[in-house]
């Protein structure tokens, strides 16, 4: 999960994604990037103490937070974080089929590592011109794109380091977030736009979410969509909850991933 703009939504939908996998069968490594805010961290703290509390026996997935290490120079500091979280990513790749890294909304080396080790990046924004400024640049009349944003340019930059060094090409999801209902000239001239800038970042679009409340206020609980069919969580299903978990569901199985073990080892003997 990247994007150097806080608040567009990276922690929540990590949560969703992590939460949707293990429901799927795979084995989940989570590793939260952004020490000092730690929101994907809270989250599933917040998912431990309610499962406690209310006697639940939720799917958890193993999770570490992260935070950059400081040493006497600016090149020990780098050398130190680099080597702290390269182990980490080793453990937490060693004992899952899935690690989701949750990097902070900002440009720290922390972020830049977990960009360049991705295999699959999910850039959450915001359906607004003011997430999408760091995208692309655009004209205010025509809506055509005049120039890369900075963080498109950061993505290109770490994805060719990595298919230079490991022949390794970065499949790259841009997934619009708070989409409203209704039909609107902001919604229409984002949507156009994106199909511009598709081709030009060799990304693709990922199933975003409209504007819920319900993504939101299940934090405190430490739940997700995916939990409120399996578990006795005292949340009574909407049409909205309903609605909100096929936009999950569509997301991640658009992910591009290999099936998890339990489903190959059962078409391995069929």
């Amino acid at each position: 999960m990247g994007n150097v703009k806080g608040g567009s939504g990276k922690s929540t939908t990590a949560m969703h994604i992590v939460t949707r996998l293990m429901a799927l069968g795979y084995r989940v490594n989570a590793l939260d990037l952004d020490g000092q805010q730690s929101t994907l961290g809270r989250y599933l703290d917040n998912r431990a103490l309610f499962a406690e509390r209310k006697k639940i026996d939720v799917c958890m997935p193993e999770w570490s937070v992260h935070q950059e290490i400081q040493g006497k120079t600016h090149k020990a500091s780098r050398d130190k974080t680099y080597g702290a979280l390269s182990a980490a990513l080793a453990r937490a790749m060693d004992g899952a089929d899935c690690v989701v890294l949750d990097c902070p909304g900002a440009d720290t080396f922390l972020g830049q590592l977990g960009h360049f080790w991705a295999d699959t990046l999910i850039t959450p924004l915001n359906d607004s011109f003011i997430d999408l400024d760091l995208l692309a640049r655009c004209d205010p009349d025509s809506q055509k794109i005049l120039w890369p944003g900075p963080y498109s340019e950061a993505v290109w930059h770490m994805r060719k380091r990595r298919f230079v060094q490991e022949g390794h090409r970065l499949d790259w999801l841009l997934v619009r977030n708070r989409v409203t209902h209704t039909d609107t000239r902001n919604k229409r001239a984002m949507t156009t736009v994106l199909k511009q800038l598709h081709p030009l970042l060799g990304s693709r679009e990922g199933q975003g979410f409209t504007e819920r409340v319900i993504f939101r206020e299940l934090f405190l609980r430490g739940l997700t969509l995916s939990d409120l069919k399996r578990y006795r969580t005292g949340i009574t299903m909407t049409m909205n909850h309903v609605a909100a978990h096929q936009e999950i569901k569509q997301l991640v199985a658009g992910l591009r991933l290999p099936p998890p073990p339990a489903a190959q080892a059962e078409a391995t003997a069929s």
